[in-house]
């Protein structure tokens, strides 16, 4: 750059034709005093003048062809030559560059491949390239904010005026329109009025006329045509029979659209577009044809996917909403091929020849078909993944393409999924404010059972469809959505109630507005969780409110606590001391009506009366399925009935468990009043049996068995909620039932003796009294016969006594154990309750870990 100051522009543009040709200052003195004319001409290319987008352009070209450390060079040159401040009109000189750079695919050391490209390119470059300008734009949802049809170019194509947008993957940017024959060129600033009524997608600037000068080969040096000529002669541009590269351009024109051309036909065995391999067509030519020849083949493959889908109605709204998008991006692709058709007609009707003056080259459609063949891609891709996916799979599926560090391929893809994501979210908003499901194509992530009755509405009707899940809608939000569009359905067929709150109402009249479907993809955890959360949380404090004030749903839950769990102490106690005498009997020898009557006695008798008469009525009397030898206490079973909207909440599965924890906790229950009189028995006893005194022993093994059994039940009391443990627990409730037969089997002989030995003893001491002999021989023989059989008895019974301590204390030892080995903390502290004293602990080595040491081990482990 330093080198500037001291070379004048002239020896400057001298040493770059030279360097471009590869040959001294001799040989390229013609070509030179054609640059020099084509400078200090004064033509405008028909491109913005932007010198950043030149150089991003040049960069961009450079990475592309993976020379980073040049375009690395090339950033940091071009800084240096902002900062200068030399040149004044350095996005020319930028443009200039761009347009003499070097073929990729062409080695740069042949000097006569740089002198063919600047000889074809220099004339026309400055007018015919196309320039690429992008920039960001909102894409819209509906197809009204497209562009008009009235805009396409293939209604001008008969007055040859080429003009379409940028085929850019932000959105759409018009570029100027080309001039017509005849006319004087346009301006920079008659461009950009035309940019900006222009609003199609693609925009290739084609010209439809070249100025007098540059029109014919006359401007040419006559040693370029003659190259040219001789080139054409010796086979570099084909053989016999000799297909020139004007034909290549018609037939792939045709091939853009699927359709064969003379030369390129589709090869349905290979699946590819080929050319006749008899044809004499130079390798360089062969190969440009067929890169090119792949935008056929790939929309080939996208117009097949929509033709197939379109009719076919079981692909549903959203389908059908991918077909459109695809159907509108095809729509912009034809209308590069309408423009490019009218170009090559208007070059025909005025005699153009292909290769000189032409601007549709193969290598000119190379360029100017490079974006959109990335936007075909992009599309041909997305239908290969989308391929037997429907509704909201489809849209995971599209949204998967998102995540793409291209911010083209992504405003692509997101205009699509924008597109396609509009049926759900018509379908989301209809479930969620109106409780509508209208998904016959079953596209939706809710899924509806029309078989279900409406008592079984809340848990059967209505399920989540998880595949249709879209993956931008987390499994959360999916939940909340089902339970409010369930809770709205609810509301109406169940409750009889479409008064929707103020709150929902405002939310609703809200979201109905038609609004762009893009915004959901930009704020997925603001706006439109908000819109979910809030309609959730409105529609389910709703529904609460309507289940407590209209049907007491608190009072039926108080209800069935006070009853089925036996909470309502008083009217508990009194039901069981009234029910005592019908349920020892045989459970087939009840009567149902004779127990409801009981149950009503216990009711009038107790606190319960002064509950409302809306709750008495639904407690009732249920008898269980009778087996061999049960009793009342095994069959007996209150029952609590429901119906309407609470049914939803107490359901048959739910009553049942109700049931199963009542006669769970009616046997505990149970137990408490079986101790209770084994206590009172032995408090009247023990002062009546002191006169027996071969009793003493079994005696105190009762009290301290029977103390054990009571401290065991009234801990369990405390720590009833829960069943995992619920077999070891009845078992434990046998053994104090058969402790309180065997006690009062040994009450009853104990008893017993003792009115024998009063007996004896009140008519020996009568008989003294009338001064007899207090006693025979035969009574005294009798008597002491009598009390030896008793004394026989003893052993017996203190065994019976010492086998149910036996069993007892083992079933106790194994629960405590079980309690030890449990993952919840409160029975591992009931088990310290239970065994307070250590008494267990001390008999069992597996219970000598203390409760501390096992949560200390728990805590290490976590």
């Amino acid at each position: 750059m330093a080198n500037v100051d001291h070379k004048s522009p002239n020896l400057l543009l001298q040493s770059l034709c030279c360097r471009i040709l590869g040959r001294g200052e001799a040989d390229v003195a013609q070509q030179f005093q054609y640059a020099v004319r084509v400078i200090g001409s004064n033509f405008a290319p028909t491109v913005e003048r932007d010198e950043f987008l030149v150089a991003e352009k040049i960069k961009k070209e450079m990475v592309r062809q993976r020379r980073e450390a040049d375009a690395a060079l090339f950033s940091e040159l071009h800084r240096k030559l902002q900062s200068q401040g030399i040149i004044k009109n350095r996005w020319a000189v930028l443009y200039l560059l761009l347009s003499l750079s070097e073929d990729p695919r062409k080695p740069p050391s042949k000097a006569a491949n740089y002198a063919a490209l600047f000889a074809q390119a220099l004339p026309r470059d400055a007018h015919s390239t196309p320039y690429y300008y992008s920039r960001p734009q909102s894409l819209p949802l509906t197809y009204n904010d497209r562009a008009p049809s009235s805009q396409s170019a293939g209604s001008m194509g008969s007055s040859g005026v080429g003009s379409l947008s940028v085929y850019g993957l932000n959105g759409p940017t018009p570029t100027p329109q080309s001039l017509l024959p005849g006319q004087t060129y346009q301006t920079t600033g008659t461009g950009d009025i035309m940019r900006q009524q222009l609003g199609s997608r693609f925009a290739w600037a084609l010209t439809g006329a070249q100025p007098p000068s540059l029109s014919t080969s006359k401007g040419l040096p006559s040693s370029i045509s003659r190259n040219m000529s001789r080139l054409r002669r010796e086979g570099e541009l084909g053989s016999s029979p000799e297909v020139t590269e004007a034909a290549l351009v018609r037939d792939i024109l045709y091939v853009f659209q699927g359709i064969d051309g003379k030369c390129i036909k589709m090869c349905n065995s290979e699946n590819c577009y080929k050319i006749d391999s008899k044809l004499g067509i130079s390798k360089s030519l062969r190969d440009t044809a067929s890169r090119l020849a792949e935008l056929g083949w790939l929309h080939n493959k996208i117009r097949k996917y929509t033709d197939q889908r379109c009719v076919d109605r079981a692909f549903g709204l959203v389908g059908q909403s991918f077909c459109a998008s695809l159907h509108q991006e095809l729509k912009e692709y034809y209308r590069l091929l309408s423009v490019l058709h009218s170009q090559i007609q208007v070059e025909d009707d005025q005699g153009v020849n292909v290769g000189l003056e032409s601007s549709l080259t193969l290598r000119r459609l190379l360029i100017w078909t490079y974006d959109p063949k990335i936007r075909l891609k992009t599309l041909a891709a997305l239908v290969d993944h989308c391929q037997g996916r429907k509704g909201g799979e489809l849209a995971s599926a599209v949204h998967a393409y998102t995540k793409t560090g291209d911010p083209y391929m992504r405003s692509l893809v997101q205009h699509i999924l924008s597109l396609v994501s509009h049926p759900i979210l018509n379908f989301l908003y209809r479930w969620i404010y109106d409780g509508e499901l209208e998904d016959t194509y079953h596209e939706f992530f809710v899924a509806s059972d029309p078989t279900v009755k409406t008592d079984r509405l809340w848990h059967d009707k209505y399920t989540l469809r998880k595949s249709m899940i879209p993956s931008f809608i987390t499994m959360d939000k999916a939940r909340k959505v089902l339970l409010v569009g369930k809770s709205i359905n609810f509301l109406h067929q169940v409750c009889h109630d479409r008064t929707p709150t103020v709150k929902t109402m405002a939310v609703a009249k809200s979201a109905v507005s038609p609004k762009d479907a893009a915004e959901l993809f930009t704020d997925l955890e603001g706006a439109f969780q908000e819109k979910i959360d809030a309609a959730y949380h409105e529609t389910s404090k709703y529904l609460l409110d309507v289940l407590n004030q209209n049907y007491h749903l608190l009072e039926h839950i108080k209800a069935v606590r006070r009853y089925l769990l036996l909470g309502q102490g008083d009217f508990v106690r009194h039901l069981m001391d009234l029910l005592k005498p019908e349920l020892a009997r045989s459970a087939s020898t009840l009567y149902q009506h004779n127990l409801t009557g009981i149950l009503e006695t216990a009711v009038r008798a107790t606190n319960a009366q002064f509950d409302s008469p809306e709750i008495l009525k639904r407690l009732d009397v249920r008898l269980l399925e009778i087996s061999a030898g049960d009793t009342g206490w095994d069959v007996f079973s209150l029952d609590y009935h429901v119906d309407g909207p609470i049914a939803t909440v107490f359901t048959r599965e739910c009553m049942s468990h109700y049931l199963r924890v009542f006669n769970f906790l009616w046997r505990a229950k149970r137990m408490e009043y079986v101790l209770t009189d084994i206590w009172k028995g032995q408090m009247c006893n023990a002062k009546l049996l002191k006169s027996i005194p071969e009793l003493s022993g079994v005696l105190h093994q009762c009290h301290i068995l029977a103390s054990e059994m009571v401290h065991f039940v009234h801990q369990m009391q405390y720590y009833i909620t829960f069943e995992e443990l619920l077999t070891q627990l009845r078992a434990l409730f046998d053994r104090i039932l058969e402790f309180q037969n065997a006690q009062d089997s040994m009450y009853r002989s104990s008893l017993e003796e003792l009115h024998h030995r009063l007996q004896y003893a009140e008519r020996k001491k009568e008989r003294q009294a009338e001064g007899k002999w207090g006693t025979t021989s035969a009574e005294e023989e009798a008597e002491n016969k009598r009390v030896h059989q008793f004394q026989q008895l003893i052993p017996k019974m203190c065994s019976q006594i010492r086998v149910c301590s036996h069993f007892y204390q083992d079933i106790v030892q194994q629960f405590l154990v079980l309690l030890t080995k449990s993952s919840h903390e409160c029975l591992r502290f009931l088990n310290f309750r239970l065994d307070f004293n250590e008494h267990y602990k001390a008999r069992d080595p597996r219970l000598r870990a203390s409760l501390g040491s096992t949560r200390g081990k728990r805590n290490s482990a976590m």
